[in-house]
């Protein structure tokens, strides 16, 4: 009779790199009270020796020497099985390794401190094996034991998505914060055609992860919504230029276009500076159209500066609320932020905008561009709408707090 060390197994264990895949840890210290006989140590021994140095199937059929040997003990079983279940698993043999391990498992040899690393090697394994319904059970019982193994939570959800059981990765992913993990969730919703936990999905990577692939897929589906109205159009253009997606020669004319069309000049001449400094403007067979686009908002801007006192005074004794607020617009736009942010509140009060949720949307931003940031976020959160004025707020807000 000899008595079978432990200490051995655990070095197995390392030397075929189980540990690197599942710790297996704490059972080079456990001492039993009863033996292995030669006769199944010896085959046992010699089966370990092999797989230290890599031969693991000569490993597994050395088991077989101990295998033959009847009216084993449960702690010869134990052994044999444990390193059946290591030299397999190093081996790729997977149906043989989660059978030992599941043996091992279920051996009153094993302690209440070993169990949750052989729960763990049987998930691995049947990960690696594409056995994708009894891995998930195995890293629900490792989760059961252990609620807080955030490295088996992960795995349970890839887990639960390559298998195919979306509504249950899902379920895994709510509250999600890595970008991983919300990119997961958002490819989830896309194939079982949620558009609305979709959109919530990407504002949350866009708030958090502020790239400018998240920004476009949120701006191009605010414009594609049902019932987007096309005079919010600049709004768009405006988030997209502070997010620095305006770049091609054509968007920084038409964005310059339509601020001068909304009474703007002095944010066209911003929005066209921004194109020539750029390189955008003022190069190749339509530098004439740019710089007469440039001539235009210029000369605007001089008219306006002259007549904006008798604009006011006209807008205001005739009640014209949408005037109002396209000049105090323009205003800020010139750097006069709180003369223009005045008459804008004045226009509000009014009262009778044609479009008061845009007017209010074009407050906030007005705001924020007059460096009134808390109230700007303030307005912004108040937007209403069905045209797509609350999206383009809630997007300038997670722009303000979140800057690209």
């Amino acid at each position: 009779m000899i008595k079978f060390r432990l200490a051995h197994l655990g070095l197995v264990m390392a030397a075929i790199g189980f540990n690197a895949a599942v710790p297996m840890v704490g059972l080079s210290s456990i001492a039993y009270a009863d033996t292995v006989r030669a006769e199944v140590g010896k085959p046992l021994q010699e089966a370990q020796k092999l797989a230290s140095s890599g031969k693991y199937k000569e490993a597994l059929a050395k088991l077989k020497e101990a295998d033959a040997v009847s009216g084993k003990s449960e702690l010869e079983k134990f052994q044999i099985e444990y390193t059946r279940g290591s030299a397999a698993t190093a081996a790729g043999e997977n149906d043989t390794a989660a059978r030992a391990f599941e043996q091992v498992l279920a051996s009153p040899k094993l302690t209440p401190a070993q169990a949750p690393k052989i729960t763990e090697a049987l998930a691995s394994i049947y990960l690696r094996a594409r056995d994708y319904p009894k891995a998930i059970t195995y890293i629900q019982k490792v989760l059961k034991d252990n609620p807080n193994n955030s490295a088996m939570k992960e795995q349970l959800i890839q887990t639960y998505y390559q298998s195919g059981k979306l509504n249950e990765a899902a379920k895994e992913l709510q509250g999600a914060k890595s970008e991983g993990n919300l990119q997961m969730l958002a490819n989830i919703q896309l194939k079982q055609n949620d558009k609305v936990g979709y959109v919530q999905t990407l504002e949350k990577l866009a708030a958090a992860y502020p790239k400018a692939s998240y920004w476009a897929d949120l701006l191009n589906r605010v414009i594609g919504k049902p019932g987007f109205s096309s005079s919010l159009n600049l709004d768009v253009m405006r988030l997209k230029l502070a997010l620095k997606q305006i770049t091609k020669p054509s968007e920084f004319m038409e964005m310059g276009q339509l601020a001068l069309q909304a009474g703007n000049p002095a944010e066209a001449i911003k929005i066209v500076d921004e194109g020539y400094k750029k390189g955008a403007l003022g190069t190749g067979a339509d530098a004439g159209r740019h710089q007469r686009l440039k001539d235009l908002a210029l000369k605007t801007q001089a008219d306006l500066q002259k007549n904006a006192a008798a604009q006011e005074a006209a807008f205001t004794k005739e009640k014209d609320a949408d005037g109002l607020a396209n000049l105090g617009y323009a205003l800020v736009a010139e750097g006069k932020g709180a003369d223009g942010l005045k008459l804008m509140e004045e226009a509000i009060k009014l009262g009778t905008g044609r479009k008061p949720e845009e007017m209010k949307l074009h407050y906030g931003v007005a705001q924020y561009i007059a460096g009134k940031k808390a109230a700007a976020i303030s307005t912004l959160k108040s937007v209403k709408g069905t045209a797509g004025e609350p999206e383009l707020a809630r997007y300038w807000t997670l722009y303000i707090n979140n800057p690209v």
